[in-house]
């Protein structure tokens, strides 16, 4: 069985298992997932990720990050761009996500950036989700 979209797949493993304060969460490898948890790494929102080679495809065990209390470092996780309604910003147009706080990742035509990233590089691109 294909997957539509296997971007949200993986934010929603994130997610569940940020939710249950699971140390790490493994999800299939692609390069844009890959790229995507480099991002959200740089970001400080995960601890690190690593690549492991089992399959034809791969694994990315991507190891979560919590405060001293067990606190949460990803309150909200969510896909903005998706198969069916793509979402695409100029530079102009991308907006700082709660004020800040939060970043949005971006798909452009220099690779995947957060959004404070395209704003200093001066590109726009999809936004494929936000987080904060």
């Amino acid at each position: 069985m294909s997957m539509t979209d296997p971007i949200a797949d993986m934010l929603t493993r994130i997610r569940n298992a940020n939710m249950r304060a699971k140390e790490s969460v493994d999800v299939p490898r692609s390069n844009t997932k890959c790229e995507i948890a480099r991002v959200l790494k740089n970001e400080g929102f995960i601890k690190d990720y690593k690549e492991i080679e089992a399959g034809a495809q791969g694994t990315i065990r991507i190891y979560l990050k919590y405060g001293h209390q067990k606190e949460r470092v990803i309150r909200q996780l969510k896909r903005e761009s998706k198969p069916g309604r793509r979402l695409y910003k100029q530079v102009d147009d991308l907006r700082k996500v709660l004020g800040g706080v939060g970043i949005a990742i971006v798909s452009t035509s220099s690779g995947i950036m957060s959004d404070r990233e395209c704003r200093k590089a001066k590109v726009g691109g999809e936004i494929i989700c936000t987080v904060w």
